[in-house]
């Protein structure tokens, strides 16, 4: 397997701290690679500095092949990379539909149209509903936002990042705050989530999270401590002391 991002000596500090140190990370395409760490490692900050909403300090970002350090959220997004993000960020007054249809704007070039209204794209309504039915939410396609639970809000802001037809996939903490039919419903999602898009994830429901990666990253006070398969990590002492506890 290639690379697909690369991390390479990534440093970010707020006045005088330090919250990522010298970060390195590989993630290989089509590759479930798990960043765990306590709270308060970085693990964010690391994404908000892939994604492009924090600037690096210093260090590299490459994206496919592509040095993306400079670029803004917005040129990232169009070279494929999508994200979630560990508080909602969904637009409250509409409807599911209208959500997902936002988030195929941001990669087509209807987003330019400046007469009517995008609402009424028949095809735009297609496609948006095709991602709804991915995350089993489409017979709730024109239901209002507020009148839907905090799974299926989690489950839509999945399928807005998965509606901009991504190569790489960041999820902040997607099974956060859910019930335990909810965990179970988000797990089988992302379990089905094709693996032409390669998915860098936070997350600290272990038993799950552990049963999905196919590497695992341990950051702590923002530096990478360790890094390998799942069974690498898990065995290494610094795991167990760190964060595993046992």
């Amino acid at each position: 397997m290639s690379p697909i991002l690369q991390v390479s000596d990534l440093s970010k500090s707020f006045g005088g701290l330090k919250v990522t140190k010298g970060v390195n990370l590989t993630v290989n395409s089509g590759e479930r690679h798990l960043l765990i760490g306590p709270n308060g490692a970085g693990k964010t900050t690391l994404f908000n500095l892939i994604s492009g909403d924090l600037t690096s300090d210093s260090g590299t970002i490459t994206l496919a092949g592509k040095n993306v350090t400079k670029l803004s959220t917005a040129k990232r997004a169009q070279l494929d990379l999508a994200r979630t993000y560990q508080i909602l960020t969904l637009f409250g007054k509409d409807n599911l539909i209208s959500n997902v249809k936002l988030a195929l704007l941001g990669k087509i070039s209807l987003r330019w149209k400046c007469w009517g209204s995008f609402l009424s794209e028949s095809d735009l309504d297609q496609k948006a509903l095709a991602v709804l039915e991915k995350v089993g939410l489409g017979q709730k396609a024109y239901l209002p936002l507020e009148q839907t639970s905090y799974g299926e809000k989690r489950r839509l802001e999945i399928a807005m990042a998965l509606a901009q037809n991504p190569k790489i996939l960041l999820l902040d903490e997607p099974l956060a705050g859910l019930s335990t039919e909810e965990r179970e419903t988000i797990t089988v999602l992302l379990q089905q989530i094709d693996r032409n898009i390669t998915i860098l994830m936070i997350e600290h429901d272990m038993a799950v999270a552990l049963a999905f990666a196919d590497r695992v990253t341990l950051l702590h006070y923002g530096e990478v401590i360790t890094s390998g398969t799942r069974q690498e990590v898990v065995n290494d002492p610094r795991t167990k002391e760190i964060y595993l506890g046992h």
